[in-house]
């Protein structure tokens, strides 16, 4: 069935993914920081999926490792079919007074990291003729929510575009814009999500599968359940200034005094809004 690679793949969506998968008889590159979660999750696929599994430990906001991930999709002996671009984290800080070099190292992992590897991918899957790119964007991408919704409208853009580019390649590019999902990145983002409704949240299991199914579809932008497709529809349709008074009332929900976990203490994971 193809080998699959998965950034973020130790928890979250990208643990999801992994798992699904395997399921799927989709041999699998796991990236991530942690080498014991990764190691530990390559036995596990390994012994219940039946799959290989390959530990590719990396930290992606680090250039020069971002590469040795991008050399592993370059690879024509040992190709890749499906690259999901998943890793990511939450800052939880505001960008006025916050602190830079944690700004940076956020749009270094989903920005550059997804530029990176997703033209590393292209470039060799458009050379076999077949492939497919899935990077994990947000609903937040149509709001105002810092740099956060910056990075995320950013993969929204350039993957639709990359669709385009590739149209009649065989190789497609679709953008996963979950909302809430139920998963560990609030959490050791050190997140308060405690005012938002039961109703608002979106099942890891449920989100994956309907991404994976709109990659085979070939689908472009993917947004699970009806009521994020309307969140979506209707923030595309909403005057800016909507927007921005919507962007506002979150940064009021939030505690005046959080911080996110520490870099040394947080693997960065999926995106899950």
């Amino acid at each position: 069935m193809g080998t699959a690679l998965v950034t973020g793949a130790s928890a979250g969506l990208g643990l999801e993914f992994a798992w699904q998968l395997a399921t799927a008889r989709h041999d699998l590159v796991l990236v991530a920081r942690d080498e014991a979660r990764l190691t530990r999750l390559a036995h596990q696929l390994e012994a219940g999926a039946g799959v290989r599994a390959e530990v590719l430990v990396a930290d992606l906001s680090d250039r020069a490792q971002v590469e040795r991930v991008a050399d592993r999709l370059r690879d024509d002996e040992r190709p890749v079919g499906l690259l999901v671009n998943n890793a990511g984290l939450g800052l939880n800080q505001r960008f006025v007074g916050g602190d830079l070099e944690r700004e940076e190292r956020a749009l270094d992992l989903m920005v550059r990291t997804p530029l990176v590897l997703s033209h590393a991918a292209a470039d060799a899957m458009v050379r076999r003729g077949r492939g497919a790119i899935l990077n994990v964007a947000s609903v937040a991408a149509l709001l105002a929510s810092g740099t956060y919704s910056a990075h995320k409208a950013w993969v929204r853009s350039f993957t639709e575009g990359l669709a385009v580019e590739l149209k009649g390649t065989g190789v497609t590019a679709t953008a996963l814009c979950p909302g809430f999902v139920r998963t560990e990145f609030h959490e050791r983002g050190a997140i308060d999500v405690s005012a938002y409704p039961d109703f608002a949240w979106l099942d890891a299991e449920d989100v994956v599968a309907r991404a994976l199914a709109d990659v085979r579809r070939g689908v472009v932008i993917s947004t699970p359940s009806l009521r994020y497709r309307s969140v979506s529809a209707a923030a595309r349709l909403a005057p800016r200034s909507a927007i921005r008074a919507v962007g506002r009332y979150r940064k009021a929900l939030e505690s005046p005094g959080a911080t996110a976990s520490s870099e040394a203490d947080a693997e960065p994971v999926d995106d899950a809004r």
